[in-house]
């Protein structure tokens, strides 16, 4: 794997300890220097070293973020878990994990679905009735996207296919605007982040495949591939080289998020066309953990200033605590919660208008542990613009 012997670079500074939300909600999680390059040093001797509390690892790459040396700390510490860690709640992990069987059956039977969820949840993951890629072919339409000046190919992920293809309608329209088509990959499945940190690794690697061999095609055709999650983008360009051993070189660079790319537009002369006498808006601002890692938070506060008579604050928030399904678990509940406090504390207090995240799960969980009105930036644009 990708994260190979990194970890002899590891100084010993400790600085991943400092940075990691669990280390600082659980006293007795050990932390991604021992979990991590410390641990992997035993490990290589003798498999027993293994520490089962590395399971309550985030994977939300804090560590990496702060490691002035490079050291992939949570892809050894995911690594690890995928191979000494063992299967646990087989079924429970599995409805988890494989998204586009449970988000078929979601969406086909919705009312049911959701009515199990509002049992469940306050407020959190809804379905919706139908798919986007439905939606889609029947209303968005690529033989009209194809007269555009411009076109990208969209991986529109399981959150806009199956719970919110608005977001998807969103991207579209801002796009259409700016003069851009949107045309959908070949075949696409999800991005498997969920199979991945649930040990259904061989499934995972065959899902990477099929979007790998997909998202090929339209780079070589010249084409940009746009996602508006965070943890799908994270997921193509560094997961499955990291995590999988895929080779992603040819296409790493020509996939990022749809507020990167818009931005890219902006600063070569395109305008977006506000709404005249727009409401004064108080934003707060959550940056998902992958898109720190990425480095990419800034395209989206440049795109959230642009709009007029927002005042945006950025919170100080570091993990919101879901980590995907990480959150949605039973044992990990009240971590998840501990975590996320911090970030719920801060909304509270400012009470903004709108809880502006790019990541579905940070969504989510927002929603869940407040009473926030949350959207992602893409649909605050589109509503914002002729």
């Amino acid at each position: 794997m990708a994260a190979g012997n990194s970890f002899e670079h590891c100084m010993k500074c400790t600085l991943c300890n400092d940075y990691c939300p669990v280390a600082k909600v659980n006293p007795s999680f050990p932390g991604p220097k021992a979990l991590g390059p410390d641990g992997e040093r035993y490990r290589l001797k003798d498999a027993a070293f293994y520490d089962a509390m590395a399971r309550y690892c985030l994977n939300c790459k804090r560590c990496e973020v702060a490691c002035p040396s490079d050291v992939k700390i949570a892809d050894l510490i995911l690594n690890a878990k995928l191979k000494y860690g063992g299967r646990h709640h087989v079924l429970r992990n599995a409805a988890l994990s494989y998204t586009d069987f449970v988000g078929t059956l979601g969406t086909a039977f919705s009312p049911v679905a959701n009515a199990a969820a509002s049992m469940m949840f306050h407020r959190g993951p809804r379905y919706a009735t139908r798919t986007f890629e439905k939606i889609y072919a029947s209303q968005v339409k690529w033989e009209e996207q194809s007269k555009f000046a411009g076109t990208v190919a969209f991986f529109h992920g399981c959150y806009v296919n199956y719970n919110n293809p608005q977001l998807g309608l969103d991207m579209v329209k801002v796009l259409n605007s700016l003069g851009i088509g949107v045309k959908l990959l070949a075949k696409e499945q999800c991005c498997g982040i969920a199979l991945i940190s649930n040990g259904f690794v061989k499934q995972a690697e065959r899902q990477a495949r099929v979007n790998l061999d997909s998202i090929r095609e339209c780079v070589k055709a010249g084409l940009p591939v746009l996602t508006t999650s965070t943890t799908c983008v994270f997921t193509i360009r560094d997961e499955y080289e990291h995590v999988l051993g895929l080779d992603v070189s040819d296409v790493r660079n020509s996939v990022m998020t749809a507020t990167k790319y818009i931005c890219s537009l902006l600063d070569g002369g395109a305008r977006l066309n506000f709404r005249r006498n727009l409401p004064s808006l108080k934003i707060a601002y959550h940056v998902p953990c992958h898109l720190e890692k990425l480095g990419w938070a800034m395209y989206t506060v440049a795109l959230l200033k642009m709009i007029p008579g927002v005042e945006l604050t950025v919170l100080d928030s570091a993990c919101c605590g879901v980590a995907g399904a990480y959150g949605f678990k039973g044992e990990n509940r009240k971590i998840s919660r501990d975590v996320g406090e911090n970030l719920f504390k801060q909304i509270r207090e400012l009470s903004p208008d709108i809880v502006v995240t790019d990541c579905e799960t940070c969504r989510w969980q927002i929603e869940m542990n407040t009473e926030a009105n949350v959207m992602h930036p893409l649909t605050l644009l589109a509503s914002s613009i002729e």
